[in-house]
């Protein structure tokens, strides 16, 4: 982020705090401001982001024809509507078509695209179909589980509520067996 940009963020974020009926000059609230535009700089790093660079090569050529699964993977971001986080869990799978991709690098995609504003639908099928985009696999399959802020500390104020979010291509999509496999074994905890 520029500097300038910095300094734009700062300076909406004290007009915030008196536009609340905070005074920014009170001790606890001295760097807000500052605090705020770096967390920003953070929180949406996805946007400058290069795909490629954080794939960096780790797609290998590789006979594997059975399903890979990545699941449990954390993440957060922050809805588009409110500008309040959700967060939960990422479960991605993938049938190789004969190339294959690091592990580590699934859950940096899943980064990739959390740390915009986002809705959980938007972000569940710009994971499935980057993947399928780099890869060309058989089938993707994404289910993300989110709890939102938006709907637990303000508005319904439903405390319990999961999003439940899913995108299927290729073989997940055009075969039951397939989709169930995939939806039982994200279920399953055995580590």
């Amino acid at each position: 982020m520029e500097e300038k940009d910095k300094k734009h963020l700062e300076k909406i974020t004290e007009q915030l705090l008196k536009s609340i009926g905070e005074d920014p000059t009170r001790e606890g609230l001295l760097k807000t401001p500052q605090r705020v535009a770096k967390s920003w700089e953070f929180l949406s790093q996805g946007y400058k982001e290069d795909l490629n660079t954080l794939i960096n090569d780790a797609i290998f050529n590789e006979a594997a024809k059975d399903m890979v699964i990545v699941k449990n993977i954390e993440f957060y971001s922050l809805c588009e509507h409110h500008l309040i986080p959700f967060y939960g869990k990422a479960h991605v799978a993938y049938i190789p078509n004969g190339k294959i991709i690091g592990l580590s690098k699934i859950p940096r995609i899943i980064d990739h695209y959390s740390k915009r504003l986002q809705v959980q639908e938007r972000l569940t099928n710009q994971i499935a179909n980057t993947i399928q985009d780099i890869l060309q696999p058989k089938g993707v399959a994404v289910v993300m589980e989110g709890k939102h802020f938006c709907m637990l500390m303000r508005g319904v104020q439903k405390q319990n509520s999961v999003a439940t979010t899913s995108a299927m291509l290729g073989s997940f999509k055009e075969k039951d067996t397939t989709r169930n496999e995939f939806l039982n074994l994200v279920q399953t905890n055995n580590v």
